[in-house]
């Protein structure tokens, strides 16, 4: 009698088994999202830079702030269809491109079409009201660093809804 329970709780821990395999296996992932570390961050004091290429002409910048400011340095790592979804920024992100293609969806686009940026290129999110979303739609892992400058305290990331024009998601 005791031989027959064993095989009956062998029977019904084994189909247990089975059938959570099946489902875990049928149900679809968490959708992917990047991995993030913050490098460093540091507040400024306001400021005004201005710098100038020599001979002059050829190359200017200019920075100025009112008030304190946050700057980051954030490594984003994103694995094969992994995303940002959209989001907004307060303020001004330089995005370097370490590895890998990032594509770059802006919500103000018409054509919502993205546009890709390979390792070794970067671009500029303006922040303020620009709706972006960065998607890594390559088969590898793709890496960007950015440095954004950001309003004392302000979020560094703000969700936005998806845009009507942009079918990605």
């Amino acid at each position: 009698m005791k031989s027959k329970w064993i095989c009956a709780l062998l029977a019904a821990v084994l189909g247990a088994g089975a059938y959570a395999t099946d489902v875990m296996a049928t149900a679809p992932p968490p959708p992917p999202g990047p991995v993030t570390t913050i490098l460093g961050q540091s507040t400024f004091d306001g400021f005004h830079v201005r710098a100038r290429s020599v001979p002059p002409g050829l190359w200017r910048a200019v920075i100025k702030t009112h008030g304190q400011s946050d700057v980051y340095a954030v490594d984003n790592k994103f694995g094969p269809g992994a995303t940002t979804g959209w989001h907004s920024h307060p303020g001004p992100s330089l995005i370097l491109v370490v590895s890998g293609t990032i594509t770059n969806y802006m919500g103000d686009d018409p054509t919502c079409a993205g546009h890709d940026y390979a390792a070794g290129s970067g671009f500029i999110d303006a922040g303020g009201n620009d709706v972006h979303m960065l998607r890594n739609n390559g088969p590898m892992a793709a890496e960007t660093i950015a440095v954004q400058l950001l309003p004392h305290g302000a979020p560094r990331k703000s969700p936005e809804p998806q845009p009507g024009n942009c079918h990605v998601s």
